[in-house]
């Protein structure tokens, strides 16, 4: 037999799920066998991998017999139906839905971070939200250093986080705009080019967005601190592709800029942009295309002490989501945690 795993991609025509196959060829992933699945609406179309075409079939309840691993790259609600199959069936599914990131019996990992809480999974292992994995990164080695007391996020989305109908409408927006023809809004609730909408997913009774309610829940989650403050605001912007998020923490313990600066580049998975004399500091042109999360801007918290403030960017389609799932596959493998054969 050959070496390897049954992988199957389940949102494969996706913009995480294309971004999947992306990351599991330029990791060179062990797969046997690959698998693609989509909604009925996308079957029948092909995509790439390691050079071959690989047609798209519509997932079903028979799609996961003999699959060894599979990511779920769709919605919550195709999670919901398909995943406990997929398990049933005896293969491990990485998640990146919203679907069961705060069950639990189900660990949210981000393997940097929290490597521990994939040991005894029960079939499923989630993967946060794209803009909880590039917030969170940073935080973990402040708080190992001093403690984390408060933070508040601010982040800067861009369309493809909305998948590839925001791409497209960005797209759609901004070439009308420069034929000078009027600006049609389709997907958004407003426009998007050349604006911001301070209002990613529904809105809750509090007044927050759930995209806001899923940064609090999952950092706390994934930091092991159920109590920690945290207050966001979520915000769509006139960009294709990375995350950027302003970050102000307050900790136990002082942390001097310098000193943040040294945790961030010694923590795997960041890197530093900070040289504000020469215009440095990560921006998205910068940073798509990555797999680190790149922070800069570091500097105290003129109003209170042992505050810090800093800006973080990352590539929500590739460490904010597909790589991430892989790098979780990766750890599951290490681990002994993927039955194979």
């Amino acid at each position: 037999m050959a070496a390897g795993y049954v992988v199957a991609v389940v949102g494969a025509t996706g913009a995480a799920g294309s971004t999947t196959l992306k990351i599991l060829a330029e990791r060179k992933f062990p797969v046997r066998e690959l698998r693609c699945y989509a909604s009925e609406r996308s079957a029948g179309k092909t995509v790439s991998f390691m050079g071959d075409e690989l047609r798209v079939e519509k997932v079903g309840p028979e799609a996961f017999k003999g699959v060894e691993i599979a990511f779920f790259s769709a919605g919550s609600a195709q999670s919901k139906e398909y995943a406990p199959l997929a398990v049933r069936a005896g293969g491990v599914v990485v998640d990146k839905s919203s679907a069961f990131r705060m069950d639990p019996t189900v660990p949210l990992v981000v393997p940097e971070i929290n490597p521990h809480a994939a040991e005894g999974h029960s079939g499923i292992v989630a993967s946060p939200n794209c803009t909880t994995v590039v917030t969170v990164m940073p935080l973990k080695p402040l708080h190992d250093a001093a403690r984390l007391r408060r933070v508040i996020a601010t982040s800067y989305q861009a369309v493809s986080g909305a998948g590839v109908k925001g791409v497209e409408e960005l797209r759609r927006q901004a070439l009308a705009w420069a034929r000078g023809e009027a600006l049609k809004v389709e997907y958004f609730p407003h426009q998007i080019a050349f604006n911001l909408i301070p209002h990613i997913d529904r809105f809750a009774d509090n007044g927050y967005t759930e995209e806001e309610l899923k940064l609090i829940h999952e950092i706390r989650k994934i930091l092991e601190l159920p109590d920690l403050k945290i207050s966001p605001t979520t915000v769509r912007v006139p960009v294709f592709t990375a995350h950027s998020i302003a970050v102000n923490v307050e900790t136990d313990e002082p942390l001097t800029p310098a000193r943040a600066r040294d945790l961030f580049a010694d923590f795997p998975g960041l890197r530093v942009w900070d040289d504000p004399g020469q215009n440095r500091y990560p921006m998205p042109v910068g940073v798509e295309g990555q797999d680190d999360c790149f922070v800069g801007r570091i500097r105290a918290d003129l109003s209170l002490a042992n505050g810090l403030n800093f800006w973080v960017v990352g590539d929500q389609l590739r460490k904010g989501a597909a790589t991430n799932a892989v790098q979780i596959a990766e750890l599951l493998i290490r681990e002994g945690g993927v039955p194979n054969g």
